[in-house]
């Protein structure tokens, strides 16, 4: 791999290990912001616990995909992506126009990032 190719890959792995960890993280101590404010109404009437407890469920998952970024970059890179374009339908169904487009060019940037693992699968 040539290397700005390398450089690109690498900025790219960095970023969608860490922010996901440490979103994730965030779902337990709401520092960053409140997330259970993102979650649609109909949502919230639906799921069988309450909204931290979901949340925390969210971090949770959040975590291990930076993880697995890391560590299976390629497959890592493909769950990120399907996460973040799972939260961009939930942010738009709530009228989360902004949010939802931000996570959608991140899935996208997510997709690059599997598609310069494939060569050297990780």
């Amino acid at each position: 791999m040539k290397s700005n190719e390398q450089l690109v890959k690498n900025v790219l792995k960095y970023t969608f290990g860490l922010v996901p960890i440490v979103a994730g993280l965030d779902k337990f101590a709401n520092i960053l912001t409140d997330w259970s404010q993102y979650l649609p109404a109909s949502l919230v009437e639906i799921i069988p616990f309450d909204t931290v407890t979901f949340m925390m469920v969210v971090g949770v998952i959040e975590i291990i995909a930076g993880i697995l970024v890391f560590y299976k970059t390629r497959l890592g890179a493909l769950v990120v992506m399907a996460w973040l374009i799972s939260i961009s339908l939930l942010l738009i169904i709530d009228g989360h126009l902004d949010i939802a487009v931000r996570d959608l060019v991140m899935a996208i940037s997510a997709f690059s990032l599997a598609k310069l693992s494939e060569n050297n699968v990780e």
